[in-house]
């Protein structure tokens, strides 16, 4: 029984890397484009992440803080134009 524990432990582990570094990516991802979807994706991985005692703790939070900014720029542009769109800000 105990050697199927070690296992597991290493790949929950990992598992909030992955996590971590998917929120970060996605945040970022989402500041160009479908942030009204990726961000708050990218607040859900982060939290998980991070409640999960990641060792990726500055990335999870980065991702947190870029999926907030996806709302914040999706609030801003439908303020502003009524759009989710970057193309009918610039064009």
């Amino acid at each position: 029984m105990r050697l199927t524990e070690s296992p597991r432990r290493e790949t929950g582990r990992r598992d909030t890397e992955g996590m971590a570094v998917a929120s970060f990516v996605l945040g970022l991802v989402g500041l160009l484009v479908l942030n009204f979807v990726l961000g708050p994706i990218a607040i859900v991985l982060a939290t998980m992440a991070l409640r999960r005692n990641t060792p990726r703790r500055f990335r999870a939070l980065l991702g947190l803080w870029l999926g907030v900014t996806d709302i914040v720029l999706l609030a801003a542009l439908m303020a502003v134009n009524g759009t989710t769109s970057w193309s009918s800000v610039l064009g």
